[in-house]
């Protein structure tokens, strides 16, 4: 199948498109709606999910996508895992696609794995790192830590270079930790995550690692539906399902 892949995202994101259109498979595209922000701190992600995520939603509806992400981590995780449930069901209604959050992505990749302690590293400052926390926590998940490089400028964030983000993650203590969640999809984790896996001897979930696992999933299964559709039709009258 030909598949349009819709991402959501902070105006100032400049890493999430690139992981995405680096990995998806040939036969899907990539169409991005941007909500605006500058800097990564609660009040700022609360003016962007009030004011700018509606027309981010209107707008990318017009290109008809069959999958769409919200691509910001914090934001999703801003308040609360039932108001995040809440916003993927409106993207959902207001562009008649399947939606998926990334903090929900990064949580079912936690559990799938079956950790329960969780290390948490981030670019945010610590009021964002608190959100982070939470929405685990809400969960079940013990964290054990949650560092942050505590920088506020989203623009900042998409410039740290993969080697920082690797003596970052291995420079901090993650000894009861199972795994290592790294947050924000505007930061280059992915590119950083097998090193810090080797490193560390524990498995690593980025933010943009878990949504494209997402993606790929639902459009693994929309691919397997499309080839059992044929057949269904070609059976005889009477034949049963």
């Amino acid at each position: 199948m030909n598949a349009r892949v819709g991402l959501i995202v902070p105006s100032s994101n400049t890493v999430a498109e690139v992981d995405f259109y680096r990995r998806l498979p040939t036969r899907a595209t990539l169409h991005t709606a941007r909500m605006y922000l500058d800097e990564v701190t609660p009040e700022d992600e609360a003016v962007m999910l009030d004011e700018h995520l509606p027309g981010a939603v209107r707008d990318l509806a017009t290109a008809h996508p069959d999958v769409v992400v919200f691509a910001c981590t914090s934001a999703g995780a801003l308040r609360g895992n039932t108001a995040e449930e809440e916003l993927v069901g409106r993207i959902a209604s207001g562009t008649g696609a399947r939606a998926i959050s990334v903090a929900a992505a990064v949580r079912k990749a936690i559990a799938t794995r079956g950790a329960r302690r969780v290390a948490v590293v981030t670019p945010y400052v610590e009021s964002v790192n608190q959100r982070i926390r939470a929405s685990l926590e809400e969960d079940g998940v013990e964290v054990t830590a949650a560092d942050g490089m505590g920088i506020v400028a989203n623009g900042h964030i998409g410039a740290v270079e993969p080697e920082q983000i690797v003596e970052f993650a291995c420079r901090k203590r993650h000894g009861r930790a199972d795994l290592l969640f790294i947050s924000c999809t505007n930061f280059r984790a992915l590119e950083a995550r097998e090193r810090i896996e080797q490193q560390l001897r524990v498995p690593v979930v980025t933010s943009n690692h878990a949504a494209l696992d997402a993606v790929l999933e639902f459009l693994a299964h929309a691919e397997e539906c499309d080839q059992a559709a044929p057949r269904a039709q070609s059976r005889p009258a009477g034949f049963a399902s």
